[in-house]
């Protein structure tokens, strides 16, 4: 299954005044780094996918449609989740997931290109 188009589109907006974005096929889907640290993605499995802080895992997946990200044979990590795509089709909520990962992926280290 390729990636929501439509999802990548809207996060697109989301993201747009955001400083040091970049565009990335990973995961299935397509990824929104920043300084080259992901912040979210719209996964190729439908829904997003959003880098959030590892001490505030277990508190996010109480929220609805949020589940851990399997990381191909290595299983959940924390940092890393899934939300459901019928979740963010509502805009505040797909809105308040990007900032979630928005906020993590600023607080790292930016990579060396």
């Amino acid at each position: 299954m390729a990636y929501d188009e439509d999802l990548a589109n809207r996060i697109r907006e989301l993201i747009a005044g955001e400083k040091g974005v970049t565009e990335k096929k990973m995961f299935g889907g397509l990824a929104f780094l920043i300084g080259g640290n992901m912040s979210v993605a719209a996964s190729g499995q439908g829904g997003l996918l959003v880098r959030v802080d590892p001490a505030e895992n277990d508190a996010l997946l109480a929220e609805p449609g949020a589940e851990p990200m399997e990381m191909g044979g290595r299983g959940a990590m924390k940092g890393w989740l899934r939300v459901s795509a019928d979740v963010v089709e509502d805009d505040e909520t797909l809105g308040t997931w990007v900032t979630r990962g928005v906020i993590y992926a600023r607080s790292l280290p930016p990579k060396k290109s």
